[in-house]
């Protein structure tokens, strides 16, 4: 029965379709970009699931359907002045939230 996998040195060349340069040994450690994005999203779900309905709503479609304050106040039945009044007090209230966990 042969190995189900092949163990490659660290000081191999690292693959072509990871998009990295040098060895192996020198990714160890590298930190992925992408990863903070994750932490912060994940960190937000339960803040954003804390939000009343309509904060929610539209921070949903600000920043998840890329929607403007005008956009969002005709969707919502509010002025623009106001959607941007609730995206500043929520945005706080998020930051806030983050901080303090």
């Amino acid at each position: 029965m042969g190995n189900a996998y092949t163990a490659s040195s660290l000081d191999s060349p690292a693959p072509e379709d990871d998009g990295g340069e040098g060895s192996l040994a020198d990714r160890l450690g590298y930190e992925d970009s992408a990863l903070e994005g994750v932490e912060y999203r994940e960190s937000l779900k339960p803040l954003l699931a804390k939000l009343p309905p309509r904060e929610r709503r539209i921070i949903m479609l600000r920043f998840f359907a890329n929607m403007t304050q005008s956009q969002i106040g005709e969707e919502v039945g509010i002025s623009q002045m106001h959607v941007s009044r609730l995206l500043t007090r929520t945005l706080a209230q998020l930051r806030e939230g983050l901080i303090s966990d």
